[in-house]
Order: C-alpha cells, then structure tokens, then sequence
C-alpha cells in the first residue's frame, strides 16, 4: 500500500467527524459584473482603493501583498443566504471579477466560532490548499484528489456532491496540508473544517456553499503567487 493511501484512509475516519462539525449536512453562477462602467476604449471597469462594503477593520487584516480577494456578503447575523464575489488588484486598484449566489451557515455568522455551533467564522483568511472527489480543474491551488473527500451516503442525496471540488478556508487548521488533515492548531472546541464547497441549495454547517461554476472558476483563477485570501461575514460585521 502506497504511504499516500494510508494516509488518505487514516483521515477518512477524521473526516466523517470533522465534515459533519463543519461543513455538509443554488444558485445558478450570475457571471455578473455589477456596477461595471464603461471606459473610453469600451472597456469595463470597477475599480476601488478597497473591497467595496468592506470596513476598516477586516480590511486592515487583509496582507499588503495579496492580489485576490474572495468576499461572502452574508445578508444578516442569522441568515444563511450570501454572495460570493471574486475581486482582483491591478495597478489601478481593486476590480470585480465575478460573482455567484451562495449559502453560508444555517444559523448565520459568528465572530466566536465553535464546534457545531452552524455559524460561518467572520474573518479574513488565507486560501491556501484545495481538493475534492473529482480531479482538479487546473487547479493553481495544491490539489488534493482523492475519494476520501466523498460525503457519507447518509446524508440527504441532495448533499452527496458538496465535496467534489473544495477550497480550505485557513481557520483553524495547518496551512500547506490537505482540507482533510484534522488537526485543529487552536483547540477541537474552535472548529474547523470551514470550506468554500459546492452548494447543496441551503445553509451548511459552517462552510460556504457555491455553484460547480463558481468552484471551478475559483480553483482555475485563484493563485498562490497573488496570496489570496476570503473576506467573510455578515453585511454589518464586513462594514464595522
């Protein structure tokens, strides 16, 4: 047996756990760019100094160095309904790329995350390793395939494909290592387990749930090189 198979099987079991306490258990893609206006040469432009909606608090946590910023406007504290919207940096500021209807926990948001408490972390957090049960979609992230990503059969049918493609939101967990491994650097009572994942069409247990097209935009677009990071939150707390 291959040293990565044995792996893979010892963090199944820890995934059945971590999964559940995390995420699990849509919209179609809008591909909008609103609030695009038209340049002289016929071009669109949305260029800001900030995120837009975004106050100074988080924004002050996002590093100097990155070039792509994955915001969730989660629409109230209690709601799981939000958006997904991708912006990238260029020497004339920050632009909007695309954006997607998504679902974030089921009860809301939380600044305290814990364990099984069905709350979205608020936060800034770097994106930085990706996988799922199916392969890759040149994936610029480091990918790891395999199908110990696959949701237990019994959960409801319409969550069986939330992990096919998954991004690993850096809460709480080693940076550099696959979204399964479970080892939790603050404590198991912190959580963890926080993705971006396919939507199931409702609240999750804490990750945030997007489109396939959205997933595979992100995992096709998102790059080390550019140090990207997710804003995330409800309205108010984005714009405290």
């Amino acid at each position: 047996m291959r040293m990565s198979d044995m792996r893979h099987g010892a963090v199944a079991i820890a995934l059945a756990i971590a999964v559940v306490a995390g995420c699990g258990g849509g919209d179609d893609d809008e591909h909008t760019r609103e609030g695009a206006r038209r340049t002289a040469d016929g071009t669109t432009s949305t260029r800001s100094d900030g995120i837009p909606k975004v106050g100074d608090r988080l924004s002050a946590q996002i590093p100097a160095k990155t070039r792509q910023v994955v915001a969730v406007y989660g629409r109230s504290k209690h709601s799981a309904d939000a958006k997904v919207v991708l912006y990238t940096k260029d020497g004339d500021g920050w632009h909007r790329d695309r954006s997607w209807a998504a679902h974030n926990g089921r009860k809301g948001w939380t600044t305290r995350h814990r364990e099984n408490d069905k709350r979205s972390p608020v936060g800034v957090f770097t994106l930085s390793d990706a996988g799922g049960v199916l392969p890759a979609p040149d994936s610029r992230l480091p990918y790891d395939h395999t199908a110990s990503f696959a949701a237990p059969h019994y959960w409801p049918k319409t969550h069986w494909h939330d992990f096919d493609h998954v991004i690993a939101i850096d809460y709480n967990r080693l940076k550099g290592t696959s979204p399964l491994e479970p080892t939790r650097p603050q404590g198991t009572r912190k959580g963890g387990s926080i993705w971006l994942h396919l939507d199931h069409g409702s609240g999750t247990s804490g990750c945030v749930g997007l489109p396939k097209s959205g997933m595979e935009y992100l995992l096709k677009t998102l790059d080390p090189a550019l140090h990207p990071v997710v804003v995330m939150g409800d309205k108010r707390q984005l714009a405290a």
